[in-house]
């Protein structure tokens, strides 16, 4: 839908207490409203992080965390840690193994990326906060029950992962019985390159769960009438990813990721979103150059693609987790930029963002589309 505007807002508490030595327990109460462009539908790389797969005239409260995190020291050199989100200030050693158990995001642990990962201070496109093939397990809102440890050991962190899937592909709620589930892997390097720090890692995801095939819905489709629809073919089987994560300080103002993925494309996607490949990059600049250190300019791109299976069944009518316009006779990948400049006003942050999308969907004939933003945000 053409020339609409859309809003969300939230309001978080991060409440946490150290019931030991290293161990913390958390909780994150939260109230949300808002809906997405069209309903959060539309395009596979969603242009707003912060707009759900549920939305709501009127705002509710919910605990989108609550985990417990035990962190046993190794020994290594004592490094200082600053107080943030879900995070107590003091001091850890860099040998360390960390245990999370509880309800928390998949991607608090895996996937994460110093210039592009967090909706409500850096980039906002889905897929470019995280690899957009990453199909990692959640509920409509991004959060699951799950346990994660890491062991970080000299420049090196290796990260494993087990995770409930919801009841059904792209629901509200997760598995009450834990038979579908997730496992997640992750290695990663951190170095340094002329001085600057910099790391790359390596992430890769097997689902098990109930999905269907997409040759196997266009297939009953043809036999029987009507549009595919994966819901019709569901088994238990796996879907699997992998995906390659990097970042790299520049200069002291100046900072550069990328991000790149392969998904199964035969099998419908389970959770995020309709993205079989992808390929993104982009940076983040300080105003330090023209007098205005806490201002921050930020632009990236990022290339979606589909397999052909998943054209297939698109272009039979089917629907995906976001995209879906019945017929596909002109498929093309999605292309997306953004920009944004970020600027200090009192207590809070503003941000003025602009997206670029061609080919929405898949689609080339639909779009491009030119998608303006406005953020506001305040951290006490």
């Amino acid at each position: 839908m053409p020339n609409q505007t859309r809003e969300t807002w939230d309001v978080t508490l991060y409440a946490g207490i150290r019931p030991w030595e290293g161990g913390e327990l958390w909780i994150n109460p939260e109230i949300d409203q808002g809906f997405g462009l069209s309903s959060t539908l539309g395009v596979a790389g969603f242009p707003s992080g912060e707009a759900y797969k549920v939305g709501s005239a009127v705002p509710y409260a919910r605990i989108p965390r609550a985990f417990f995190r035990q962190t046993f020291d190794l020994g290594g050199e004592k490094k200082k840690v600053d107080g943030d989100i879900n995070q107590f200030a003091g001091t850890q050693m860099n040998d360390r193994i960390v245990l999370t158990v509880g309800k928390f995001a998949v991607t608090d642990v895996f996937d994460t990326n110093k210039y592009a990962h967090d909706p409500r201070k850096d980039f906002m496109n889905w897929s470019l906060v995280d690899t957009g093939t990453f199909d990692y397990a959640a509920d409509a809102w991004g959060y699951t029950y799950g346990a994660a440890i890491e062991w970080y050991t000299g420049a090196w962190t290796f990260r494993g992962g087990v995770f409930d899937l919801s009841r059904v592909p792209n629901s509200s709620e997760l598995d009450p019985r834990f038979e579908q589930f997730q496992l997640v892997g992750e290695a990663e390097h951190r170095h340094e390159i002329l001085g600057k720090p910099g790391k790359i890692a390596v992430t890769g995801f097997v689902s098990r769960g109930r999905m269907g095939r997409f040759d196997d819905a266009v297939a009953l489709a043809q036999a029987i009438g009507g549009p595919a629809d994966t819901a019709s073919v569901r088994t238990y089987r796996s879907r699997s990813g992998l995906s390659l994560n990097i970042e790299q300080e520049i200069a002291d103002d100046l900072g550069i990721f990328a991000r790149a993925g392969l998904a199964d494309g035969s099998v419908e996607s389970y959770e995020f979103t309709d993205i079989d490949s992808t390929v993104a990059a982009g940076l983040l600049l300080s105003g330090t150059r023209w007098k205005r250190p806490d201002d921050t300019v930020a632009l990236a791109g990022v290339v979606n693609g589909i397999s052909s299976a998943r054209r297939s069944y698109l272009d039979a009518g089917g629907l995906g987790i976001l995209v879906g316009d019945g017929k596909l006779p002109n498929p093309g990948p999605e292309k997306i930029v953004e920009t944004s400049y970020s600027f200090p006003i009192s207590i809070w942050r503003a941000t003025l963002n602009y997206q670029f999308i061609a080919n929405p969907a898949y689609n080339r004939d639909r779009g491009p589309v030119s998608i303006f933003g406005a953020r506001l945000r305040a951290q006490f």
